[in-house]
């Protein structure tokens, strides 16, 4: 009887550290709809593997409870492979969001669609993952993000806080440059891992760090008790934008502040006074003009 005991708590603390230790909160989805193989099991079990990578391991050194895990959407496409090579080609969507505070709402940090998430993977395998080699293309690929999210949630929080974890991320992609897959070198494209943690880790791009602290801490956490006085200091936000988007133009890490916030920035401002919100619309047009069709709503 006594050896039950200890049996039953020995595996109560272990699902205690287990869910201690998990900081994501990832949502994996895989689609296959240009693949005609009928057997897809290897698909489904990836998927179960992939979460349990991403949302089984410590990845922040914070202390982090359960309902302040960090918010990822995961939606890999495969667009090539012939149901039983270990090699898929494909695309992938990554969102990352965290919590407004007293809110039920959720706002986005980022929503990066990655066009070479390419990886080797047999059904069964261990997504093994070392920080300090190489190992594979898949396990490089979600500890990146890992890192991303987690150091994006942190920056949001408190000013620069992120940066051990854009270390990491950097450290990772230092470590695939001799990979044969897409992404990670700056010649490959603008937009793509190199850019982004470049951007993340780069000082001149401070400025945008801070106001993205400023954007979520002392304007939408503070919407719930003051709306009128955060809404004013997201507004006086977009004229710090506006300067440093003129010394770094088309940089990837200012388009992508836009591609997460297009929405939620129509939203808040709509509530501004008329002279606010036209030269809120103005800066937002001209900063990002892939949305110019919604914000032209905020001049009625």
């Amino acid at each position: 009887m006594m050896y039950k005991r200890l049996f039953l708590l020995f595996n109560l603390c272990c699902l205690f550290i287990s869910l201690h230790a998990q900081d994501l909160n990832t949502r994996v989805q895989i689609l296959s709809p240009k693949v005609q193989s009928a057997n897809k099991r290897i698909l489904d079990v990836l998927e179960s593997g992939i979460v349990e990578f991403m949302n089984g391991r410590k990845w922040s050194s914070d202390v982090i409870k359960p309902q302040e895990r960090i918010d990822c959407n995961l939606v890999i496409n495969i667009t090539e492979w012939d149901g039983s090579s270990p090699n898929f080609k494909a695309e992938a969507q990554i969102q990352v969001s965290r919590p407004v505070y007293n809110s039920s709402y959720n706002s986005t940090l980022l929503n990066l669609s990655d066009q070479f998430f390419d990886f080797y993977y047999i059904e069964g395998q261990a997504i093994d993952f070392s920080d300090q080699n190489y190992i594979s293309n898949l396990s490089s690929l979600l500890a990146f993000y890992a890192n991303i999210a987690v150091g994006l949630d942190c920056d949001s929080f408190s000013k620069l806080s992120g940066n051990p974890y854009f270390a990491k991320a950097q450290n990772i992609l230092n470590n695939a440059q001799n990979s044969p897959n897409a992404g990670w070198k700056a010649f490959e494209g603008l937009r793509n891992r190199f850019w982004l943690i470049e951007n993340l880790n780069n000082k001149s791009f401070i400025p945008l760090r801070e106001a993205f602290y400023v954007y979520h801490r002392n304007g939408l956490d503070e919407m719930s008790d003051n709306p009128a006085k955060a809404r004013q200091t997201i507004t006086q936000l977009l004229p710090e934008l506006e300067k440093l988007d003129q010394q770094k133009q088309g940089a990837m890490l200012t388009q992508l502040f836009f591609t997460a916030k297009a929405d939620e920035l129509i939203n808040i401002l709509k509530n501004a006074n008329p002279a606010d919100k036209m030269r809120a619309a103005q800066i937002l047009m001209k900063l990002d003009p892939t949305n110019v069709a919604k914000y032209e709503s905020l001049k009625k």
